[in-house]
């Protein structure tokens, strides 16, 4: 079975989502950044896996289920962080990150029979699922991260490596405000809906 890997930050007001700030304030991008870490890792939770890592930049907190091994993440820059946390796994690893709590279990399905490798590219460019059947983490060093064109470097590296290439649904980040309202209307009944309803009851939006 499948190693599922999450990356993420602990989410800490002033050093998560800030990008919403504004319109909203660090405390609650970082309400919000828990609410779909929440989501994220409920989903990995209820998805089939041989083992469930959380590589986290910080602390873990109340949010975390039981089920998953907690790992620091490595110095350096993403892809370098990426890379780290395919090094660690000894067979077939799919890593997502914190930014699509309207993933799904399904879809954290990892199937690798006839491909060596699943793709899901993210609307702004980038991509929020890379899965591996036999991991190799010179495929993500050099990897331009948090650009436009990210997803598709990372992409043409797999298939410059001659691996097969399943592609996943593309999904849509949450980095900006109507990021986050399009997400949590796709997503209605996860805790990122929710903790989006209460800052607008609470009249803040």
């Amino acid at each position: 079975m499948t190693t599922l890997l999450v990356i993420a930050k602990e989410p800490r007001p002033g050093r998560v989502k800030t990008r919403l700030t504004p319109p909203f304030t660090p405390e609650e991008a970082a309400a919000l950044a828990e609410a779909a870490l929440t989501d994220t890792l409920r989903a990995v939770a209820a998805a089939p896996a041989r083992r469930r890592v959380l590589v986290l930049d910080g602390k873990p907190g109340p949010w975390l289920p039981p089920g998953f091994d907690v790992v620091p993440q490595c110095a350096g820059g993403l892809d370098e962080r990426l890379a780290a946390a395919f090094a660690g796994c000894d067979g077939p690893a799919l890593l997502i990150g914190m930014d699509t709590p309207q993933v799904t279990p399904g879809l954290l399905t990892a199937d690798f029979g006839g491909y060596d490798a699943c793709f899901g590219p993210a609307e702004d460019g980038g991509f929020w699922a890379l899965g591996l059947a036999e991991p190799d983490p010179e495929l993500l060093r050099g990897v331009p991260m948090s650009t436009p064109v990210t997803g598709a470097v990372q992409r043409a590296r797999l298939v410059a490596a001659s691996l097969r290439v399943r592609d996943l649904p593309r999904l849509r980040d949450v980095d900006t405000a109507a990021d986050a309202e399009a997400v949590a209307a796709l997503a209605p009944h996860g805790c990122f809906a929710a903790e989006l309803a209460r800052l607008r009851t609470a009249g803040r939006r």
